[in-house]
């Protein structure tokens, strides 16, 4: 029986060569991490670039805040300061009327932030859940409002809050940029309102829960961070005004940003370091919001991006 049993000779495997697949693979992952490599070196050039060109004004702030006056101007400019001083930064905690300006935009701010989360959330919701007459047009309407240039509407309403005895106060600053942070606020919400689901709306209908109590125990604690980010939009918006705080309010009622220009910009001379000290000292705040609420502010811009 064995020697039936044809005999099998072994096949010689050949032999690679440099056209075989196993180097040509091995070829091609090289090169492919060779080209994932250069794209992140070019993506991180590519933000450096970018953090430097965004950092640079605030370095050239603060490194002409620590700078002398009279050296303010010396030629060649120095990239680092040759005797960097603390003077106007305590300038800056001897001005009173500063405090004043401060009080203010943080009065202002707060109070626009709060009536336009409070108003934009009632119409976003309705916008969202309800189905009206007229609804489509008075959503564009809103959107529409944002096409005006702001300062275009600066005569109607100085003379409106003059007809009402409003100029110099408070009330004329919260309304007027409330006035503007609506439409932005009232569709970033809208968006967000959409993704909540309406079957959570009917459930707690079914139990009994009027308008109201949904809106205020079910969809504005799950729209969080949408309200977040809308007050944030809101209180910077607020807090960055210059020109209707310029213009509505007098020095008693002002904000930060015409207070500043009106105590370090005069007709003669600038004081160029207080001025940069006070715009660091100011923008602090706003930092610092950004930095706390930033995954609340990222959330509130993107859950309303895809619905569903």
């Amino acid at each position: 029986m064995s020697a039936l049993t044809p005999t099998r000779t072994p096949v010689p495997r050949p032999q690679a060569t440099p056209d075989s697949p196993a180097p040509v693979r091995k070829a091609r992952r090289g090169a492919l991490r060779s080209e994932r490599r250069g794209v992140r070196i070019a993506a991180w050039a590519a933000v450096v670039v970018c953090g430097g060109f965004a950092l640079l004004p605030v370095y050239w702030l603060l490194a002409t805040a620590l700078t002398p006056r009279e050296q303010v101007f010396a030629y060649p400019p120095r990239l680092f300061p040759a005797a960097p001083t603390l003077d106007a930064f305590a300038a800056l905690a001897g001005n009173e009327q500063l405090f004043v300006y401060l009080r203010n935009s943080l009065l202002v701010s707060v109070l626009t932030a709060v009536l336009s989360v409070l108003v934009s959330a009632y119409m976003g919701y309705s916008f969202s859940k309800f189905r009206y007459r007229g609804r489509r047009s008075l959503m564009y309407f809103v959107l529409a409002s944002q096409m005006f240039p702001q300062a275009l509407l600066l005569v109607t309403l100085y003379s409106l809050f003059s007809a009402y005895g409003l100029l110099n106060t408070y009330t004329a600053l919260v309304l007027s940029f409330t006035t503007f942070t609506l439409p932005l606020c009232v569709w970033m919400l809208k968006g967000f309102f959409d993704t909540i689901p309406d079957e959570l709306i009917e459930a707690a209908r079914v139990d009994g829960a009027s308008r109201l109590r949904i809106i205020h125990a079910i969809v504005l604690p799950l729209s969080a961070p949408g309200l977040i980010a809308a007050g944030l939009f809101a209180f910077v918006r607020g807090w960055n005004d210059f020109i209707f705080a310029l213009t509505l309010a007098g020095p008693e009622k002002q904000t930060l940003p015409p207070g500043l220009v009106n105590t370090f910009v005069g007709e003669a001379s600038t004081a160029w370091p207080e001025l940069m000290a006070a715009s660091l000292v100011v923008s602090l705040p706003v930092a610092i919001a950004f930095i706390a609420l930033q995954k609340y502010l990222v959330g509130g811009l993107t859950a309303g991006a895809v619905k569903g």
